[in-house]
């Protein structure tokens, strides 16, 4: 079976390491529960570091893919959906929980992350939304992340 990478950028790569450390410490760090929030039971507090450790054990920290317009992890993709509206620009990249990027993430694993996998400049994707619509995008633009730039690369 093939290993999953997961795309982090620096930021999140160093929120979840936070975590992490917050989650494995002792109990009753308040800076930490204000910064991370409460999990209701142990339960839910050991499949978080489960997730934590899974993203942090196969992460990709920052590494710009190719430039070679592809829609891939690590890629700052603008989209339209053709319906008249203004073109989206969000980072294809591990979506977990609020990051503190500066653009809009989406899963590669979301309906649309999912569609646009693989797609170059000008190519046309669907995907079923999670209200069961059909919605159709038009790739405009794949560029690397760079986390200098993904202020501007978000403004257009």
């Amino acid at each position: 079976m093939a290993r999953t990478t997961h795309w982090l950028t620096p930021a999140t790569y160093d929120r979840l390491r936070r975590e992490l450390d917050f989650l494995s410490g002792p109990a009753g760090d308040a800076a930490g529960a204000a910064e991370f929030g409460a999990y209701p039971d142990e339960a839910a507090r050991k499949a978080r570091v489960a997730r934590i450790q899974e993203l942090l054990k196969d992460a990709v920290v920052g590494q710009a893919p190719p430039d070679d317009g592809v829609a891939e992890p690590g890629m700052v993709l603008t989209v339209d959906y053709g319906d008249g509206g203004e073109p989206e620009t969000f980072l294809l990249g591990v979506r977990d929980r609020a990051g503190e990027e500066d653009m809009t993430v989406y899963s590669p694993e979301s309906p649309l992350g999912a569609a646009l996998l693989g797609a170059r400049q000008g190519e046309r994707r669907s995907y079923r939304a999670p209200n069961g619509r059909t919605v159709t995008v038009t790739l405009l633009r794949a560029t690397p992340y760079r986390a200098e730039g993904a202020a501007d690369a978000a403004r257009g």
